[in-house]
């Protein structure tokens, strides 16, 4: 089931949509402050969505929905939630941990409430939230878990001492016994 041959050759995240309740604050934050370009604009009746570039052909999106009170709620990052059943929190990645110190100085220069640096061992992190209180994360890989072949049995990187069935799966043997149904929405 899980054959490399056969699997789509992934580019990254075309685009996260995400929505927000003011698109101008939005605008705001992830161009002015973060420095993610405003890359393109669509606008209907119903709704506009704005894309910001965070890499080479990846974007995050924004709905700003009209005549829809939307309620909204915010959360910290990792802090299980009723209401989020779908979404915990977004993390960009950074280069290295220079690159993550900078964003961390930019964010308190703009009056942004942000974390210190949290040591993940494999990774490094800040939190923060935007205006609509999406709770983000900035990483920079210690160890870049990217690009090559996974060894499952690294106890450093694969460090569930009762990982779930799938995993022992690909432990065992590089492959998938079985994969889910989906049906849409």
């Amino acid at each position: 089931m899980d054959a490399i041959d056969d699997r789509p050759h992934w580019r990254g995240i075309n685009h996260l949509a995400l929505v927000t309740t003011d698109m101008d604050a939005t605008v705001r934050f992830y161009h002015g402050v973060l420095g993610a370009r405003l890359v393109a604009t669509l606008a209907t009746p119903a709704f506009r969505h704005y894309f910001f570039e965070i890499g080479p052909g990846n974007t995050l999106a924004f709905f700003e929905y009209h005549g829809i009170e939307l309620e909204t709620f915010a959360k910290p990052a990792g802090v299980p939630d009723p209401r989020a059943v779908q979404f915990d929190h977004l993390s960009l990645n950074l280069p290295d941990e220079e690159a993550l110190r900078d964003l961390q100085r930019r964010l308190k220069a703009a009056g942004s409430e942000v974390t210190e640096v949290v040591d993940h061992e494999i990774f490094r992190s800040i939190y923060f939230t935007d205006p609509s209180g999406i709770a983000l994360e900035a990483t920079c890989w210690v160890t870049d878990v990217t690009g090559r072949a996974s060894d499952y049995r690294d106890e450093r990187l694969f460090a569930d001492r009762d990982p779930v069935a799938a995993v022992s799966e690909l432990a065992a043997d590089g492959r998938l016994g079985w994969v889910p149904e989906t049906k849409l929405s």
